[in-house]
Order: structure tokens, then sequence, then C-alpha cells
């Protein structure tokens, strides 16, 4: 197993303005130095999170899906991060993720945010995305899906790290920064949460608070309040060691998620 190069990009979000920020998000990323394996961004990174995905959905070989290809060549890496696709007459909350070759894999969000009627705009996924990378199982999570831990629930060592992107607002920081550290601990795997700062178009502000938890609890990265770009490294020992010192998950109970 080789170690990871982790870069993430909490940003500020211009409110439904995709060339905006696409061209925002390519500036910031030029400050990337070294190499890295995977660059991470929010949720709706190129729109905000917006319920007008009649104006805003893109197929999925629309502008957006080509940028991430370019970047993704651009620093030969994979690059993730969900924006909002229209296929099949219906709208999604998708993430995708994008390899330097132009293939990609997608999740569509599961938990749709119902208190901001997220439900009624867009139609829920059904199905688990783990990819791999450099020999680390990948678990692939947006926002709202955070609160759900059955769903994240690793089940026979299914991943190594769950990363979920988001636009979490600052007046539910407090359980953001509590449910992580605990979905790593329970898990037993790097969690990396991705949030984007400041306001969006409904006047919500959001802190960031964007984190890297390790499977032991420690804090290996944490971002409040302003736009970062920021590479850092996971250890994929850290994983083994501390599934191998504290077997908890060999006891955990056997269930199955229905529709």
């Amino acid at each position: 197993m080789e170690n990871l190069k982790i870069t993430v990009f909490q940003g500020y979000l211009f409110w439904e303005n995709i060339d905006k920020n696409l061209q925002n998000i390519s500036l910031r990323l030029s400050s990337i130095r070294e190499k890295t394996d995977l660059i991470i961004l929010p949720e709706m990174f190129n729109t905000g999170f917006t319920m007008n995905a009649e104006k805003l959905a893109e197929p999925m070989n629309g502008k957006t899906m080509l940028w991430m290809h370019k970047i993704a060549q651009l620093y030969d890496c994979i690059v993730t991060g969900s924006l909002i696709v229209t296929e099949g007459g219906k709208f999604y909350n998708r993430l995708v993720w994008m390899r330097p070759d132009g293939k990609y894999e997608c999740y569509d969000k599961r938990h749709l945010f119902t208190l901001a009627k997220e439900h009624l705009t867009y139609t829920a996924g059904t199905k688990k995305l783990i990819v791999e990378l450099k020999g680390w199982k990948i678990c692939l999570a947006i926002c709202y899906d955070l609160r759900f831990p059955v769903w994240l629930r690793n089940v026979d060592d299914a991943y190594d790290l769950l990363i979920i992107v988001a636009n979490w607002p600052e007046r539910r920081a407090l359980h953001w920064r509590t449910l992580i550290p605990a979905r790593a601990v329970e898990n037993q795997a790097y969690v990396i949460g991705l949030n984007r700062v400041g306001h969006d178009g409904n006047e919500i502000y959001h802190s960031g608070d964007s984190t890297c938890i390790s499977p032991n609890g420690t804090v290996v990265y944490y971002k409040r309040d302003e736009e970062d770009v920021y590479t850092f490294p996971i250890i994929h020992d850290e994983v083994t060691k501390t599934r191998r010192a504290l077997p908890f998950l060999k006891d955990a109970d056997v269930f199955k998620i229905k529709d």
C-alpha cells in the first residue's frame, strides 16, 4: 500500500455562476507546488448548493465534466466533487470521480436534505460508490449522508478512507465537527470532510471547518473561515495498525439496508 497525497480546496463559491467558479478554482489550484494523487472539491462546487436545477444542470458531457477532465490531466491525478447533472429527465446531485484518462465513476447523493426541500428537485441515489487508488479503498459521500452512520458503516473493511464533500452551514458546524471524528473512530478509517466557505445566495454562512481525521481520531488537517488549498499525506500503516490493535470491526452487527 502506498501513502496518498491529498489536496483539498475549501473555497468560496460564486452563487449559480458556473464559469466564474471554474475560473476561480483553476486559479486557486495553480498554487499547488507538489505532486498530488487526489484533488477534492466541495459539494456543487460549480454553482453552490441550489435548487435551481432547471437552469444549472448539465449533461454528463457538459462543460464542468470537460473541465474536470482537463484538471485531472493537468495535475495527473484524480479530481472529485459534486455537481448538478441532468439525465433521463431527472436531476441528480452527483459526485464524480474523474481520472486523468477521462474515465470516471459516479455517486448520486443518497440522503437528500429535506429541510431545504432537496428531495423535491433531485432524485436520490441507491448505490454506494467505493473506488480504489494506489491500493486504498475509498468510500464517497455527500454532505447530509454524514448524519446516517448505517449508510456509511464500514462492513468487512470495505474502505480505508471516507470522503464527504459538503455545503454545510455554520449554524450546524458543531454537528459537523462532532460527526466526522465519530465516523473515523467507529469505522477505523481516515475521514476527510471538505466544506465551502462564505455566504451563499440565500445568505447562509459556511465556516468551512474542513478536516481530516485519522482512524484513531487524531486531527491531520483542519481549516476554518477562509479559502484554502492544502496538500497533506495520509498513511496507510495508520489504518492497519489501528485495526490490528483494536479489532472492533470484527464485532460489528450484521445488517442489510433496504430501499
